[in-house]
């Protein structure tokens, strides 16, 4: 790795731009984290000498800290820059230990879902419990109209497609009602269900991004209804969303 140029080198070079380039050349395929330790040896100069590259590239997000190991990884700011050039990380990839996290803190069941003509697919299931029932497992197809996440994805969409898929849709519902929830649904930003799909069951949905802005998938969770009081489901409701943010961010978008 070359040494950054010193003003006075080349009138021409910006020296923080190149030692922040620098910076971000230290990742790749064999180191995607770094402690600033390791920054440091790799471009020859001393930790506080990196201090404000490595702030002012965490603030703008070509670089996630990790504030638990201390180490350093590229951040979702590359991948805007990258949008329509290079491919995004795939949402399952992303979200996968997000859930994880999810699942842990809430203790509801957490899934992730993506639209396929009028129905939801899940494309990760992670259960609160070992062995415990489910309607859905990863694979499954269940009417987006009729489900929190489903209702999610379904407003994400314009009117005109809303309309086009609900119709082609089995069992197709009223088609008013679908465009006022959606209109609500987009409005709030997530969707609680308290038993309306599967008696006995409470569910939250909040949707995910990509870099375009475009939902492209929707979080959610699930928890027997019973054990899951308006509070807790206020709860999950905020974490699922918190969760789906943090996606979204894994994927590109900025708020």
């Amino acid at each position: 790795m070359g040494k950054t140029p010193e003003a006075g080198q080349d009138r021409y070079l910006v020296p923080g731009l190149a030692r922040g380039l620098e910076v971000l050349g230290c990742f790749g395929a064999e180191a995607p984290r770094l402690s600033p330790a390791e920054l440091a040896r790799a471009l020859g100069v001393t930790r506080s000498a990196l201090f404000r590259t490595l702030y002012t590239l965490t603030e703008l997000g070509f670089l996630q800290h990790d504030a638990a190991s201390g180490r350093y990884a590229l951040g979702p700011a590359l991948l805007r820059l990258g949008h329509g050039v290079l491919p995004g990380r795939d949402v399952v990839e992303v979200a996968l230990p997000i859930l994880a996290r999810l699942r842990d803190a809430t203790g509801w069941s957490a899934h992730l879902g993506a639209l396929e003509g009028a129905e939801v697919v899940y494309q990760l299931r992670l259960p609160a419990r070992p062995g415990a029932r489910s309607l859905v497992r990863v694979g499954s197809r269940l009417p987006a109209h009729a489900t929190a996440m489903g209702r999610v994805l379904l407003a994400g969409l314009g009117e005109a497609e809303l309309a086009e898929r609900v119709a082609a849709g089995r069992r197709a519902p009223a088609l008013g009602l679908v465009l006022r929830r959606a209109r609500a649904d987009r409005t709030r930003g997530f969707v609680v269900h308290a038993g309306e799909f599967e008696a006995g069951v409470a569910s939250v949905a909040a949707p995910v991004r990509d870099a375009a802005g475009r939902v492209t998938a929707a979080v959610g969770l699930a928890a027997p209804l019973a054990e899951t009081p308006e509070g807790a489901r206020r709860a999950a409701r905020e974490a699922a969303v918190v969760a789906a943010a943090e996606v979204s961010r894994g994927l590109g978008w900025a708020a």
